[in-house]
């Protein structure tokens, strides 16, 4: 059975009548009400309509139909501006009028971006019940916006769903499962470890942490693309259901620990959308998968683990295990010397702390890459906060047995500790930039319910996206090994 969503709400602009959505900024309002009819005018005035961004009304025609909702939006451009409608206006057929902005008309990347926030309020999780989904239908005449917003809406929903899921339905064997099938979907080569292999293969460290749990830890490791173009490394946490281990949460911390394999769910997400969109590079994935169980053999606070570089671990907390397991993968990936590497995961609750649930932490040694992330976030409107890798806290690392203590008995700077952790891995790699994300929305907002995330999607594949282009623009020294 599959679990995943359709894209639902969107087609092409095609014969037959559609309902006007006209989309009015303040400016233009009171011009407007002059060119309606009087009952218009006193609709409005009855319902104390103002042209407010988000805000909407429909307004009906002499026949009492529906003649065109009214949706008030801002002068500059918003991603969202249409996320608040598929759940108000009834179900049918309707189509964008822009004559009030006329500019975002021309706008081919503006329209993927509204009809994308249209298609993100049509998501609904419906896995385990049955729900009527009677949705309205914008139809989108610009074609490129139109499959532009698809493949985004595509990979957007494959990481909803995957956080979605719970651990009785998406364990690690599962989550490789998934990741092998959108693999084969686009003809890129997948190579999975599983269970006692990855000692074989020297992944000890995934092994360890997973290794309680009756679903066996794994590692897939998946390439696409011309070996010549610029590399381009994706890494994601795939805790698939965090108990804690032995060091073991509390009730309130652990319901929502399905979510924890919400960095592989993203990055799974962000390959799907780089092969469906065939940008020129050689993308590598890696999504180390685990669950992290209490059974006789779990790993112990105190243990001392090795990794895949060659550095011992002291394990100092069990529930640190994001950073243990992302270590060996991150060690993989530096190998190879990519052009660009990113990894993702719901790693620590102290860049919650710092942030809130809604901008993720990202922490990178190339202020270069950062000046890129910052200015792809403010495009894509998708809020996300550098915080640095500050090395005067690489003293809280310091174990007296091993090399590494992956949790300080610090409570302090938590994220940062975790980032240093991670770099520890990372010798050759410079543009290396580590995402600690939330991947869940905690309260509804238009277009984006209660549940999984896939948090700045947009951003990171934009900077993928200028990553192929200036890459191709001009011949390309490869770093040597």
């Amino acid at each position: 059975m599959s679990y995943l969503t359709s894209i639902q709400g969107l087609a092409e602009a095609g014969r037959g009548a559609a309902i006007p959505i006209r989309l009015l900024p303040a400016a233009r309002f009171a011009e407007y009400k002059k060119s309606q009819p009087a009952a218009v005018g006193e609709w409005l005035s009855l319902h104390r309509f103002k042209p407010e961004p988000g805000r909407s009304i429909m307004v009906a025609n002499p026949q009492g139909g529906l003649d065109h909702v009214l949706l008030g939006v801002s002068e500059q451009p918003d991603a969202w501006a249409l996320a608040s409608l598929p759940g108000k206006i009834p179900e049918g057929t309707y189509r964008l009028d822009m004559r009030d902005v006329p500019y975002w008309a021309e706008d081919t990347a503006l329209l993927a971006r509204l009809a994308f926030g249209w298609g993100m309020a049509c998501y609904r999780f419906s896995a385990f019940r049955a729900q009527e989904n009677h949705l309205p239908t914008l139809r989108v005449a610009n074609k490129a916006a139109l499959a532009q917003a698809k493949d985004l809406l595509a990979s957007a929903f494959l990481a909803r769903d995957l956080i979605n899921l719970p651990a009785s339905h998406l364990g690690p064997t599962e989550l490789l499962d998934h990741a092998a099938q959108v693999a084969g979907a686009h003809g890129a080569k997948a190579t999975r470890i599983q269970g006692d292999a990855l000692l074989k293969k020297n992944y000890p460290a995934i092994h360890a942490v997973g290794r309680a749990a009756a679903n066996p830890p794994g590692l897939i490791d998946i390439r696409w693309g011309d070996p010549s173009h610029p590399k381009v490394t994706l890494v994601g946490k795939g805790v698939c259901f965090d108990s804690g281990g032995l060091d073991i949460k509390s009730f309130s911390n652990m319901r929502l620990m399905k979510k924890d394999m919400g960095g592989a769910a993203v990055v799974l997400a962000l390959a799907q959308l780089v092969m469906r969109r065939q940008l020129p590079v050689s993308l590598r994935l890696l999504i180390p998968a685990v669950e992290n169980s209490i059974s006789d053999n779990a790993f112990r606070p105190g243990d001392v683990v090795p990794t895949r570089k060659g550095l011992t671990v002291e394990i100092g907390n069990t529930d640190a295990e994001g950073r243990v397991i992302l270590c060996d993968a991150l060690a993989e990936a530096d190998k190879d010397v990519p052009d660009l590497l990113i990894d993702c995961a719901t790693l620590t609750g102290a860049a919650r702390v710092a942030l809130g649930t809604d901008i993720p932490a990202f922490f990178t040694p190339s202020d270069h890459l950062a000046g890129r992330i910052e200015e792809a976030s403010r495009v894509e409107q998708e809020p996300i906060w550098r915080l640095p890798l500050y090395a005067a806290y690489e003293e809280m690392l310091e174990s007296k047995v091993a090399d590494l203590n992956n949790a300080p008995d610090s409570p302090y700077a938590g994220a940062i500790a975790a980032a240093l952790f991670l770099r520890r891995f990372i010798e050759r790699t410079t543009e290396w930039v580590h995402v600690d994300m939330m991947a869940w929305n905690v309260k509804p907002r238009p277009g984006r319910p209660v549940g999984g995330e896939a948090q700045v999607l947009r951003t990171l594949y934009r900077i993928i996206e200028q990553q192929a282009q200036h890459s191709t623009a001009r011949p390309r020294k490869r770093k040597s090994p």
